[in-house]
Order: structure tokens, then sequence, then C-alpha cells
């Protein structure tokens, strides 16, 4: 009797067992999905996407086309990885030495965004609700909210949960206090951190 699951996989590509995949889940043209990998519910898997053992993703992330996750990757909830962008796991690799027992762990924390073509480099970890902007090389730790660009990678900004640049002055001034334009979330800066606010006066 054919087992039903409650995911999409499509025929072309592979699904090794053990792993868990979770409800809603789509898995498009020529995936391969380790054992070990772990993937929670309603994620968007696109095609030619590499899933290594003992990954885990959380719920509701979005990885699009040619990205490979490698063992040591941690993406949390609402991630959003970008076409083609790059993920390692070992800081010195030579092909004819075995470093399997030196992977580095990799988080990418809630609601971050990795931009097309972006190169993360292993053992570090992207902040919530973070923005790496395309093509950029991120080589140490990113803050939340952090717009990061260039190569390497460094602070332009601060991003709304929503996607929205924040119009903060400057990127390391203290006690500043926004709304983003979009949604009109409120933010507090201090001291080179941004957190959700309520801005001086208001009543929430």
């Amino acid at each position: 009797m054919r087992e039903v699951k409650n995911f999409f996989v499509h025929e072309s590509s592979f699904v090794d067992e053990p792993c868990e995949i979770g409800e809603g889940t789509k898995i498009w043209h020529f995936c391969h999905i380790m054992a070990g990998a772990q993937i929670g519910r309603h994620c968007n898997i696109g095609q030619n996407v590499v899933i290594s053992p003992k990954v885990t993703v959380g719920n509701n992330v979005k990885i699009q086309n040619n990205v490979s996750l490698y063992t040591g990757v941690i993406l949390e909830d609402d991630v959003f990885c970008g076409p083609s962008m790059v993920f390692t796991n070992v800081i010195n690799p030579r092909s004819h030495v075995s470093r399997k027992s030196e992977y580095k762990v990799t988080r990418v924390k809630t609601g971050a965004t990795i931009g097309a073509n972006a190169t993360i480099v292993c053992g570090i970890t992207i902040g919530r609700y973070a923005f790496i902007g395309a093509g950029s090389v991120v080589t140490k730790d990113v803050t939340d909210y952090a717009l990061m660009v260039g190569n390497p990678a460094r602070l332009k900004g601060w991003m709304c949960y929503c996607g929205v640049k924040l119009p903060f002055v400057g990127e390391t001034a203290t006690e500043q206090q926004t709304a983003c334009a979009a949604c009109g979330k409120l933010y507090r800066l201090s001291a080179g951190i941004v957190s959700e606010a309520s801005l001086v006066g208001s009543k929430t």
C-alpha cells in the first residue's frame, strides 16, 4: 500500500531516508535531500538544491535555485536564500585532507534574507531579519536587522522585518527611534543595536 505524504517532491528529485519533511513543503526539480536532514513545514525548495545530512531548516523557509546547504547549516523560520547563494562549512579546505570532524556551524536566524550570489563564510551567525545584499561576502557575525553589502560585507543601514530600509541617520549613532515607512513598525537604535520599540510619547 502506497504511503500518502503531506508534502510534494518533484519526480526528478531524490529524498534519502530517514529524513524529516514538514507538511505543505514543496521540493522542486533536480533536488537531493540527504538522510538526516530536517525540513520544516510550508517550505519552498527551488530547483537544483542540495540539503546535506544534519542540516536543519525551519518553517516557511524559501530556498531559491542552485543553493547547497552543507552539514552545519541551520536555518530558522522564515529565512530566504536567494538564487545561487553559497554556504561553506570548512574554514581551510584541502582536497587531500579530510576535515569532516571540523565542520563549522552557521546559523541564520528568523526572518533573515540572503541575496542572490552572496557567500556566507562558515562559523558565523546572521541575526534576526538581517538583510544580506546580492553578491556580498559575509565573513563575521551579523546583528539583528542589519543591512550588509559588499566584499567583505559592511553595515550599510538597517532593515524592517518587512524588508524596507529604516530611516535612521547613520549606521551606529545612539538613541534614535524611528518607524518603518511601509508598515509603521517602531524601532530603536542604541549603541549599534536595533530592536523593536515604541516612539517616545506614543501610546502602545
